[in-house]
């Protein structure tokens, strides 16, 4: 059923790279051992994304969660649809979102940046793979025909209120200037031809809310066509926030290094990629919303009923044989945080460091377990950097996007930004709060529940880097710890994950007659320097007095 992991170019000819359309990119996962098979019948309304999210919430490590192909979708009436769903493909893991890429993982930022800066323009084509197979009309309308052909999920058993399609690419097009837009909105079914969509419209929202509203001032319905499944260099592109005067296929044709192929839809006046397994065409209207929600959000707590966007379907068009994509969102980590995270934090680095010119920024961090990327922000700096330059940094990182940096910590190297515990730990020892906490007021809600919350938030700042030197950090050395994880391991005893710190190293403040001393101690010389303390000692003075503090009459 998959096509063959290869890519091709707009001639049809075979080319290296990520790849063109999303059957090829399933094979490409399932070549490389990243794809899960399932044919045993699978409920699509309360066993199918239940069944992918235990490998978000069941502990498992990063690079063992998988994308998942359902084979044999049926509802709880015992009906089989005939198209697969795939689930976790575009982003279950960074491995697979790198493949989605066609790049290793270390340079998709730089991959990004260059696509930005260097877009390509799209190629249309006629007779098209994603219209193989056209709905129109009086079809649409069939009791168990339009929207209910589709084997649409439902993300959040006992909590969403219809199946909601998610792994989207909604295109729209400004009405004055005629520029398309793509981005990624959730879409609920609420009749066999209508949806409820939902485009944020907070600042840093949604392109296609802005284009909404010149339709809502002009009188006139909105087109809209959603993309279900297509290459993942062209979905990648709509939780990316580019400019809204930015043509997102252009980035994607960089991305690709060759021309999306795109074709125009069959009843609005929108491109698509051509080799789309689905599109969904429609018009949005421009005055009337309906009720939309309950929904689990990607912030981790279900969105409730909100007045949102009715869209009246037009055309369903899709592959003669269509797989149909699903993303795992809510909760994180997830596969819709992953998609951000790959991508913001390259983003955010490279705008500290080339953008505003900070000294010292190493890395930068998006905290995903639970917050969702977008809150919570870690900075990694050189030791020694000046305190001028980690307060930009922490600024700036607060201030690049509406609805990132509520939280941003600056910490030194020799912490590991990916690790909570070591950054609380930096929070705990390095940060006086009334000296290096600052909030920064007037911000915007951003992105999260809307119970209880206010119109306007704020940032807090924490400076959490060394400011002095510091004694070594209180675990063995690192020569000890090798050693004894050979000893572990030779013993065939559970296998480890460790994360840093693991071993002791030092922060500036040690005297070589430390060293010495712990030297003789692992050689069972230790009596030695019980000798030579024992000559210094001294009399008025208070338990815990520091030796350094006391000069040595001798010198």
């Amino acid at each position: 059923m998959l096509d063959q992991p290869k890519t091709r170019d707009t001639n049809g000819k075979t080319t290296a790279g990520p790849a063109l359309d999303f059957q090829t990119h399933l094979a490409a996962l399932e070549a490389a051992g990243l794809l899960v098979r399932v044919d045993r019948p699978i409920d699509k309304d309360t066993e199918l994304h239940p069944l992918v999210r235990w490998q978000f919430q069941g502990g498992l490590p990063e690079d063992q969660r998988r994308a998942f192909l359902f084979t044999n979708v049926v509802d709880g009436s015992g009906k089989r649809y005939d198209m697969p769903v795939a689930v976790g493909a575009l982003a279950a893991s960074p491995d697979i979102y790198a493949i989605g890429m066609g790049k290793p993982i270390d340079e998709i930022g730089a991959a990004w940046v260059h696509a930005v800066a260097n877009p390509i323009p799209p190629v249309k084509v006629t007779s098209p793979a994603c219209q193989e197979i056209v709905i129109t009309g009086s079809d649409l309308k069939k009791p168990d025909g339009g929207l209910k052909l589709l084997p649409v999920p439902i993300s959040t058993p006992g909590f969403d209120s219809a199946p909601y399609l998610t792994a989207t690419l909604c295109v729209t097009k400004d009405p004055e200037s005629g520029i398309q837009n793509m981005g990624t909105y959730r879409g609920a079914l609420k009749a066999v031809d209508r949806l409820g969509v939902r485009m944020a419209s907070r600042i840093g929202g949604a392109g296609g809310y802005q284009h909404w509203l010149k339709h809502r001032k002009m009188k006139t319905p909105m087109p809209c066509a959603i993309v279900i499944g297509c290459a993942p260099v062209v979905v990648f592109t709509g939780p990316q926030k580019l400019a809204i005067d930015q043509d997102e296929m252009g980035v994607a044709g960089a991305l690709a290094g060759s021309p999306i192929r795109v074709a125009r839809c069959v009843t609005v006046d929108l491109d698509v990629p051509a080799d789309s397994e689905i599109v969904i065409e429609g018009l949005v209207d421009p005055e009337l919303l309906e009720p939309e929600g309950p929904f689990g959000e990607s912030h981790g707590y279900v969105a409730l009923e909100d007045f949102n966007m009715s869209m009246q379907i037009t055309a369903i068009t899709h592959k003669r044989k269509p797989v149909f994509a699903s993303i795992i969102s809510q909760v994180t980590p997830s596969e819709s945080s992953v998609i951000k995270k790959v991508a913001y934090e390259p983003m955010f680095l490279s705008h500290l460091r080339d953008q505003l010119s900070i000294k010292g920024i190493r890395a930068v961090s998006l905290h995903e377990p639970l917050s969702n990327v977008r809150p919570v922000i870690f900075l990694k700096f050189a030791h020694g950097v000046a305190r001028t330059e980690v307060w930009r940094g922490l600024h700036g990182a607060s201030t690049l996007r509406a609805d990132c940096g509520k939280i941003v910590v600056a910490v030194s190297e020799d912490i590991d930004p990916t690790n909570t515990n070591a950054v609380l730990w930096s929070i705990a020892y390095r940060a006086n709060p009334i000296e290096d906490v600052h909030i920064a007021p007037y911000r915007s809600g951003g992105h999260g529940p809307k119970a209880g919350r206010k119109s306007n938030d704020s940032s807090m700042l924490i400076d959490a880097t060394l400011k002095q030197p510091y004694p070594p950090l209180a675990l063995p050395a690192r020569e000890f710890m090798e050693k004894a994880r050979g000893i572990w391991d030779e013993l065939g005893l559970p296998t480890l994950s460790p994360q840093p710190p693991w071993h002791g190293y030092t922060l500036g403040d040690w005297a070589e007659t430390w060293d010495t001393y712990a030297q003789r101690a692992v050689n069972r010389e230790w009596e030695q320097s019980g000798k030579e303390t024992f000559a210094q000692r001294r009399g008025g003075l208070t338990p815990e007095t520091p030796v350094r503090d006391v000069p040595d009459p001798k010198k």
